[in-house]
């Protein structure tokens, strides 16, 4: 059987398929090898698995997740996925390979993520040929969820929201500056933390120019600091994966059109294209 993984540094979705092509599709929480190691995966991951399944009944597992920038990082997750699926080959990739292909499938063009993180990449139809480093959720990942949630607890501590949304976002969180900073600064998985505020800028409905100026500003960074620096981007069209992406699409497609580059595919997941994908390409190297 063959395991096909897309993970980011909150979620990972896990599909199975079995030799007459059955899907299971399971879920578990994201395997960001800058925040886990090879025995939290092995607790979290097994524990996850859907009921019934052998883990020696499968043959092959290909895992792309955040964070997967070196040799290294890449190890810790192998031997994770390795303890759970003994008998397994594992491949892990970058989450970034798995946006493109699932994006473009052999084609070349401009793929992103913006989901808890933010990655951006120049693809040839096979390979990651030019990345642009995200320098990750403390100096950069403009227009992730993390930044935009970042933009909400900076104005949310400082007094800086208006007051009606001030009062919605203490009603809904209950949780003090002192909490907030507690958790940044002194807990694991910080991205995680400050990702999760990042809904109530889709959700306020108090004062909703407040909340979309922050999000657009955070597109607008995303754009100016790393998708306009790409050569001849304008060339591409703009094709994205990840939560943020699908929930701000309209948004997206503003600042877009603003830096002149048409729009292409928009998903909430890879999950679905990245299984096709390898089935294709499985199909093409059987022929």
């Amino acid at each position: 059987m063959l395991l096909i993984a897309d993970g980011g540094s909150t979620k990972t979705n896990w599909c199975l398929l079995d030799r007459a092509g059955n899907k299971t599709n399971f879920n578990t929480e994201g395997y960001n090898p800058y925040f886990v190691d090879e025995s939290y995966i092995k607790t979290s991951l097994g524990s996850k698995l859907p009921e019934g399944m052998d883990p020696l009944t499968v043959d092959e597992v290909h895992f792309y997740g955040a964070g997967v920038h070196n040799e290294e990082k890449a190890s810790i997750v192998v031997k994770g996925i390795k303890a759970v699926f003994n008998s397994a080959i594992v491949s892990v990739k970058h989450d970034l390979l798995a946006a493109a292909r699932a994006l473009l499938g052999n084609s070349p063009g401009f793929a992103a993520i913006l989901g808890t993180g933010t990655n951006t990449c120049i693809y040839d139809g096979k390979e990651v040929i030019y990345n642009i480093d995200s320098l990750a959720y403390i100096l950069g990942d403009e227009g992730s969820g993390c930044h935009i949630g970042k933009k909400l607890l900076s104005d949310y501590i400082r007094g800086y929201m208006p007051a009606e949304v001030h009062k919605s976002f203490e009603k809904t969180y209950n949780i003090s500056a002192d909490e907030i900073l507690n958790n940044i600064y002194t807990k694991p998985l910080a991205n995680r933390f400050c990702a999760s505020f990042s809904k109530f800028a889709f959700e306020n409905k108090v004062d909703p120019e407040y909340a979309t100026n922050v999000v657009k500003t955070s597109f607008e960074e995303f754009f100016k600091n790393l998708v306009s620096r790409y050569p001849n981007y304008q060339d591409y069209s703009f094709n994205c994966i990840g939560a943020v992406a699908f929930s701000f699409k309209d948004f997206l497609e503003e600042i877009a059109s603003k830096y002149k580059m048409n729009m292409g595919r928009i998903i909430r997941s890879p999950i679905d294209d990245l299984v096709q994908y390898h089935l294709e390409n499985l199909a093409s190297n059987n022929r």
